[in-house]
């Protein structure tokens, strides 16, 4: 079966039959290619952040054929990563199937207006509806004990890291001066001695001087670009867009003045 074959029978029959294509050839590939099968979930992180960010910019492009090919190579390190983990034996595996089922399981619990008899008055309100029904989940998988800012993953570039902690804060209700790093008069972090683990003893308290060292020292321009996070957000823009584009800007300034002064 040629890639043709598969594409003409995906048009006659409908969409997703691709899709059981590309699952044999990344079956096929894990177990023939010497390279596929030497894969690893650490080997391959590199290209799904490498193919994340061209189908990104592709979008900025504006591009949708370029977007076409980049968003196919997103889906074949899904695939990559779901065929790498059905080999696990401790139990601990799973495939492409449990991925898709995993997310269709996801949209139909947080969309009660379209799976269930819940009204919405708009978008608005289905946006509450989704943080108020994630959050119930965040609270449920931590025992009680979950942070709203629990599962943002912090190795995501700085501007979009500071964005979504600040909206997560925002939707559990904390004060806008939350985001003035330089305010240092707010609640510290709780003593871990008011906790207690699962035998009830107490665990010790971190002094304040031992969790700055942890989060380490606000420098002023972090607290003001943080602030600036704040101020982007408060005006209905994304910061990390907003700053993309003016590197763009740069670069095709620089590339200008690069070619006048050539000539």
């Amino acid at each position: 079966m040629s890639a043709g074959d598969g594409a003409d029978r995906a048009r006659r029959e409908g969409p997703g039959l691709a899709l059981l294509d590309l699952v044999a050839i990344m079956d096929r590939l894990r177990t023939e290619c010497p390279w596929d099968a030497r894969q690893t979930h650490e080997s391959l992180a590199p290209y799904l952040l490498e193919e994340t960010y061209e189908a990104l910019e592709a979008i900025e492009r504006r591009d949708p054929a370029e977007l076409r090919g980049e968003l196919g190579d997103v889906l074949l390190q899904v695939l990559f990563h779901a065929r790498v983990a059905a080999e696990r034996t401790d139990g601990t595996g799973f495939d492409i199937d449990d991925v898709a089922r995993g997310i269709a399981d996801k949209l139909v619990r947080r969309h009660p207006h379209i799976f269930a008899d819940v009204s919405v008055s708009g978008a608005d309100e289905v946006k509450r509806n989704w943080d108020s029904i994630k959050a119930g989940e965040r609270a449920a998988a931590g025992n009680g004990q979950s942070s709203a800012l629990d599962g943002v993953p912090m190795g995501q570039p700085a501007l979009s890291l500071a964005a979504q902690l600040q909206r997560r804060a925002q939707s559990a209700g904390a004060p806008a001066s939350q985001v003035d790093l330089t305010d240092t008069s707010g609640p510290a972090a709780p003593c871990a001695a008011d906790l207690t683990d699962t035998s009830g003893s107490a665990a010790p308290c971190a002094s304040a001087d031992d969790a700055e060292a942890e989060a380490g020292p606000v420098s002023p321009i972090g607290a003001e670009l943080f602030a600036l996070v704040a101020k982007a957000r408060a005006a209905g823009l994304d910061p990390e867009l907003e700053l993309r584009a003016a590197a763009r800007a740069f670069r095709d300034r620089f590339r200008a003045w690069e070619h006048s002064s050539a000539r």
